[in-house]
């Protein structure tokens, strides 16, 4: 077993010691009164096997030099917990296998700028669903004093996301068209806002008339459903034939011709997901050479601690003004009781989601 490893006691009639193992799954370490493993200060968590999520007990984080230790008080559902439960998605080198990516709370353990009580939200590399997270104090940000935890808890994942996909991998200029597949998802809901307070158009697609609306809202140029039909011929129309400057796409194979005939010339392609596939049995190269056409792949959660930090920090100088003054907004679908982080889960699987899906850590 690794050096760090978190042991954690579940509530069950086997009395068993688990640890997170690399993969994310729980193992089996020893028993109750029968494997000492020392003294070890705990906190709950939401601990996973597969599908199943139970509270449990893990141990609580110790931070090294430049680190914060965070009371949780929210945190927020991603598409990667549902992939990394099931062994789809491990967590980085060094992470926890604790699933959640951002948390929102309070100081316990300062460094830096920070001290006891400030109010932060932050990004994660992983272990969001448990009272108690350490993090890199160059990955945090300060909560506006009008933003609740939940509220806060929303904001980290999914803007960071697009802010780093549209603006510094994208280009995104003022006047430009860009196209927001899943419009409604969280990231969706962000990259909408930010463009639009960039100058920028976006079109966006989804799968229903409530998300449309919600999309429009907030400021989508105009809103597609993509259950009508192919949104390629809709994207030229919409542009006057000269097509979208920058696509941020989730879905992936099913949606790539689509997406590269929807594109200007010298655009982009953003790929920032797979959820429709990620194989392609025959690619014509041929427009992305006469069309000066880029196509970009990125995770966020793999990028080392120094680009997060130069992330982080830059967000926070354009956005954290915004946020105060409401010309951004984090947008909550639905805040849960960490207990039913099983039901949140089913719920996002169900694409029923508007916005993000939160919850508070009791």
């Amino acid at each position: 077993m690794p050096i760090g490893t978190f042991i954690y006691r579940i509530a069950a009639a086997d009395e068993g010691l688990y640890y997170a193992h690399p993969d994310g799954k729980l193992r089996l370490f020893g028993r109750m009164g029968q494997d000492p493993i020392g003294e070890v200060t705990t906190m709950k968590a939401i601990l996973h096997d597969q599908d199943v999520l139970c509270v449990g007990e893990a141990a609580e984080p110790s931070v090294e030099d430049g680190e914060l230790l965070i009371a949780v008080k929210a945190t927020s559902v991603n598409r990667a917990d549902l992939l990394q439960k099931r062994g789809n998605y491990p967590p980085p080198a060094g992470a926890s296998g604790i699933l959640g990516l951002e948390a929102a709370g309070e100081v316990i353990e300062g460094a830096g700028r920070w001290k006891c009580g400030d109010r932060v939200m932050a990004l994660l590399p992983g272990g969001g669903y448990a009272e108690r997270v350490r993090i890199p104090a160059a990955m945090t940000m300060p909560i506006p004093e009008s933003m609740t935890y939940e509220q806060a808890a929303a904001i980290p994942e999914v803007f960071l996301t697009a802010y780093l996909n549209m603006f510094q991998l994208g280009g995104l200029q003022a006047g430009q068209y860009v196209l927001i597949h899943a419009g409604a998802s969280g990231v969706g809901t962000a990259a909408i806002q930010l463009s639009c307070d960039a100058g920028a158009h976006p079109i966006v697609t989804a799968g229903s008339h409530n998300k449309l609306q919600a999309c429009r809202a907030l400021g989508a140029m105009h809103a597609i459903n993509y259950k009508d039909g192919p949104f390629g011929p809709r994207i030229r129309e919409l542009t006057d034939g000269a097509g979208v400057h920058l696509v941020l796409d989730f879905i992936g194979a099913p949606y790539w011709d689509q997406n590269i005939a929807s594109l200007a010339n010298d655009g982009r392609l953003i790929l920032i997901g797979m959820m429709g596939g990620s194989k392609l049995p025959q690619v014509d190269l041929g427009p992305l050479l006469m069309r000066r056409l880029q196509v970009i792949g990125t995770t966020l959660r793999p990028l080392s601690l120094d680009r997060k930090a130069a992330l982080t920090a830059d967000f926070t100088s354009y956005a954290l003004p915004r946020f105060t003054d409401g010309r951004l907004k984090p947008v909550i679908d639905s805040v849960w009781n960490w207990e039913q982080a099983d039901e949140a889960h089913a719920y996002m699987e169900g694409n029923r989601n508007i916005g993000k899906i939160v919850l508070r850590v009791t």
